[in-house]
């Protein structure tokens, strides 16, 4: 079974970074379209930033964190990344990462979180 598994979660105060890694075993990332999403206490789900090569390659994020997060992948080492900068109180959630067909990751979809392998998930906290 496919298995995602994400970290860098922490408690940072507001204006703070964080990476968030998104590593995966028994599949190759780069074949997939690879999302995050976030839940807050009380909230839905909602989708954070999608990242595949479908179409030649897209990179969605949501206008909440466009400019402050920005998704990379490193095939070498099967693993994406979320880097959040200036980081807000409301960014605060548990943070999922997704696989499903690269397809998922277009304008088409997102920000559906219609997507087949999930994480446990790894929380931020952004608190002073």
């Amino acid at each position: 079974q496919l298995q995602l598994v994400e970290s860098g979660g922490d408690l940072v105060q507001p204006g703070g970074s964080l990476t968030l890694s998104c590593a995966a075993s028994r599949f190759t990332l780069n074949y997939y379209a690879i999302g995050w999403f976030r839940q807050a206490p009380g909230k839905e789900r909602e989708g954070v930033s999608c990242i595949s090569d479908y179409d030649g390659g897209s990179t969605i994020y949501a206008d909440s964190v466009k400019g402050r997060f920005t998704a990379s992948r490193d095939n070498a080492k099967n693993t994406v990344y979320l880097q959040m900068n200036n980081l807000k109180p409301e960014d605060t959630a548990l943070y999922y990462c997704a696989a499903d067909a690269p397809f998922r990751c277009s304008h088409h979809y997102w920000p559906s979180d219609e997507y087949e392998y999930w994480g446990r998930g790894t929380q931020v906290t952004v608190s002073s």
